[in-house]
Parts: structure tokens; sequence; C-alpha cells
């Protein structure tokens, strides 16, 4: 057993509201500068939908992430050999149109221009060219537009529905979208890392923050095509690559990331926790639709006698160890089995969870009323609007009873909290609900108060960091690492360099 230890995060989509406030956060503090523009490390999308940049999970195009190949996991973007062949001219890299042209306005006209019958508008100027333009793409372009036949019905995940579920989908009755805020995942097996031809993406020993290092980077920009999520980029002005650091500086004294503590819905979750490193491989090679559940697997028990011992001799201190009990990333993943990771079949192993959102059930008009009542326990699950194949292709790998489970569960509690405070639903009901997703009503109230009442405190439990010990375990020179703060270097990064 090689036990580690990884920062993991629970994003819950039931309580996301699609404020961006995130995105915003995350933009202030660490992609407002030259070559940055069009990056959003955070950024919220409309489900079904195309995403940012368009249509990133269709794999054909971009060809990111891992597949099997003779039994074992190869990226998916070809070999050693092929990817040299394609390092001065790579096929499947997204191009600015698949992100967008940015934009700002000429704001001086308001003020400036000359006196006219009219008011004075600020007209979009490209930040590439400097040249006034047509605003035709953005980030979040096709925000809340999840009944459009322009961007929703070109969501790569609808090809899990057959002919009859896409066309009922897209009926005025069934329209219906959710949101998808998205980060980094830090992936345990990162295809960023893998990629890379100069060595300079890391995984962080003491937490698993995966990290590009600015001064060993040769902007190759492999890692952009590798990874599946289009969490990296490619800085056009320093000829770098960039991505989400989980705002490590901030991790580090105890905070959690700007993304985080911005969170208007408080639906974010983070947490350490332990997994056993020997059975990455053996994870990786299950069908598809058994990704997720062989993910939980590499997920220990942080209250196992043997497994803190474990930890303690990979270097792995009482403190991380008692955060990663109080991980409230280990109770929605592994306890209750709420939380999925986005497309396991990515073969990743991303870090970041997904708890799937309820949404509104399907119901018909007759006689002017619109009926959305259901005689079976279950039917808000069984006939929700979105397809079940839909939730499964983006949260488990196709395993459609991972989700209901999920879902269900979800929809057990709220009775349950019902029950308790409007009245209107009998304890046989309720109980029967709580026996068929295999919940107590003890742990419903966990679930309950974690989901809606939990403090800043309790959503996130950051473990100690022991940067120093890290360190020493790299160099055993220390003192050379004094006076260095933040990114690690003070001065910028420069092409060629």
């Amino acid at each position: 057993m090689d036990v580690r230890l990884q920062i993991s995060m629970v994003f819950h989509l039931d309580k996301c509201i699609g404020c961006h406030t995130c995105s915003i956060a995350c933009k202030n503090v660490w992609t407002d500068r030259k070559g940055a523009e069009y990056m959003w490390w955070n950024n919220v999308e409309t489900k079904p939908g195309t995403g940012y940049p368009t249509a990133w999970e269709d794999q054909t195009k971009y060809k990111g992430g891992w597949e099997q190949k003779n039994g074992q996991p190869d990226l998916k973007m070809g070999g050693r050999v092929l990817r040299v062949l394609n390092i001065f001219h790579n096929p499947y890299l997204p191009k600015l149109d698949d992100y967008y042209e940015p934009w700002t306005y000429k704001y001086e006209d308001l003020f400036n221009a000359p006196e006219g019958a009219d008011q004075p508008t600020a007209r979009p100027i490209s930040m590439v060219t400097g040249k006034y333009m047509n605003v035709e793409a953005g980030p979040n372009w096709d925000d809340d537009l999840g009944g459009s036949p322009i961007y929703a019905a070109n969501d790569p995940n609808l090809e899990a529905l057959t002919e009859e579920q896409r066309a009922e989908l897209f009926e005025i009755e069934r329209l219906v979208f959710f949101y998808l805020p998205r980060i980094c995942n830090h992936c345990l097996n990162a295809a960023c890392v893998a990629a890379c031809p100069s060595g300079a993406i890391y995984k962080r020993g003491e937490d698993g923050i995966v990290l590009i290092n600015q001064e060993v980077c040769r902007g190759w920009r492999m890692c952009v095509t590798a990874c599946p999520y289009k969490k990296t980029f490619y800085n056009w002005s320093t000829g770098k690559s960039e991505k989400c650091i989980l705002c490590f500086p901030r991790l580090e004294t105890g905070q959690a990331p700007a993304c985080f503590h911005s969170c208007v819905g408080r639906i974010r979750y983070l947490g350490a926790l332990l997994y056993d490193a020997d059975r990455l491989l053996d994870a990786m090679k299950v069908p598809d639709d058994k990704l997720v559940e062989a993910q939980r697997d590499l997920i220990l028990d942080p209250f196992d006698r043997e497994v803190i011992a474990e930890a303690m001799k990979n270097g792995i201190d009482e403190g991380a160890i008692e955060a990663a009990q109080r991980s409230p990333v280990y109770r929605y993943v592994k306890e209750w089995n709420l939380a999925l990771p986005l497309h396991a079949e990515f073969r990743t192993l991303p870090m970041l969870f997904y708890v799937p959102p309820l949404l509104p059930v399907m119901a018909k008009s007759e006689d002017g009323l619109y009926d959305a009542s259901n005689k079976e326990l279950f039917s808000p699950i069984e006939k929700s609007r979105l397809p079940m194949e839909y939730m499964a292709k983006l949260f488990s790998g196709g395993n459609v009873d991972l989700v209901q489970y999920a879902l269900k569960k979800q929809y057990a509690i709220r009775l349950f909290k019902r029950m308790e405070t409007v009245g209107d639903i009998d304890h046989a009901t309720v109980k029967r609900a709580l026996e068929q997703v295999n919940t107590s009503e003890e742990e419903a109230e966990q679930i309950y108060r974690l989901t809606s009442l939990a403090t800043m405190d309790e959503r996130y439990v950051i473990p100690p960091s022991h940067r120093e010990e890290a360190m020493q375990m790299l160099n055993d020179d220390t003192w050379a690492e004094k006076g260095e703060v933040g990114l690690g270097f003070r001065e910028l990064p420069v092409r060629g360099a």
C-alpha cells in the first residue's frame, strides 16, 4: 500500500445558480494580464451546451485524455514519436475561434465624442488586433440557452441519446438546463503531465496539486492537447503554458482558493483524500462503466489504523490525516456515494467531483393545467426532463445506475426534511425511500446539514501544508529557498527562457 494525500473538491450542482462570481474572482486574481485575456481557469457552462472551448468534450476532435491500447493506457494524442512529429504543427489544438477573440471597449469615446444627436457608445475592439470587431463568441456565449438548437443541440454528450430522446429533449415543454462550473481537476493520472516533453508539469508530492514550472516550460503546448478538459492554456505573451494552480499560495496559509471563497451558492467543498497509488494502473484498466467504482476503491478510509500507519510511513503527518478524517469530500464521494467525477471515461482519474443536480420532472398540459403530479415514489428522478443516459455520459462513464442512485438519495433526503418541516408526507413513505437508497435517518440528517447549513470551516477543511518538509525532501539546502514566496521566483517568465 502506497498511501498518498490529494487535495480534492466537490461541486454541488443542485446549489449552483450560475452567477459566475467564481469566474470573476479567479480572473481578477490570476488571469487579468497580457497574454491571458482569453483564459478562464474557472468558467461556468450551461448544459446541455457546447462549453468553453467549443465542444471540448469531443475527443475525436481534440484527442485529449487516455485510451486503452493492448490492455494498457496510452495517450489518445499518440505516442512519443507522433508527438515529436507534431511538435511544430499540432492539428489537435483548439484555435482562437474555439475559445473566442478577447475584446474590450473603446471607453474614451464615451467622454471624447463630439456633441451629437445620439448618445455616444463604446464600440468593442479586439484585444488581439486593436481594431473594431463584431463580438460573435465568448466564454459563456451559450449561457442559459439549454434548449437552443444552435448550441445545446451540438453538445457531444447527446450522442448517448436515441433520436427519439433527442427530439423529445428539444420540445418546448421539456426545455431544461443546469450549470456546470469547471476548474482544473488536478487528476491523479494527469494526461498533461504525461504529455509534457519538457517535464515542466508536475504533481506536488505533498498535496497532489498539478503545476507548471514557468522556468522549465518551453511552450510546446502538448499539455493543451493532452488535457481532455482543456484546462491548460497557452500564454502568447510569455510563450509559456498556464493553468489553475488551485490558489496554492492561499492553501499554504490555510485559506480557501479564490473561486471557493467567493462562491455565492456555497456549492464548493474542499478537503483531503488518502488514496493507494499502488492500484492506480489497475483502476485505469476497467471498462468505462466501472471506472467510477474503481476510482472510489482507490480512496482509503482515513480512520483505518493500517492506512494511518502506512500514511505516516510516507511522511503524511497527523494534522493532514486528521484533516482527511474531517474531509467533506470524503463524505460526499466515498461514504455517501453522492459525488461523481466528470467524464471518467477520459481515464485521468479527476479529483474534482460533482453532485448531479435534481432536475424538473416531466409533465403534460391538459385542460389548461400543467400536471406534474406522480404516484410512483421516485418518479421525479425516473421522469426527469434530461434523460439519465445524458447525465450518465457526463458523470459516470455511461453507468446509469450510479447517477440514479445519487439523484434518488438526494430526493429521499428532500422527502425526509419535508416530512419534518411541512408534514404532508407520512413517515412510512419516507422510511421506504431512505431504505431504497440504503440510508438511515441519522445519515440523512448529516447529508442535509453538510449540504444546506455547513459553515465555511466545514466546507473547506485544508490540511497543513508543511511546505518546508516537502522542499527538504527535494533539496538538502533548504536555506536556498529562503526568501522566495508566491510563484517561487521573482523574475517574470520570458519567451525562450
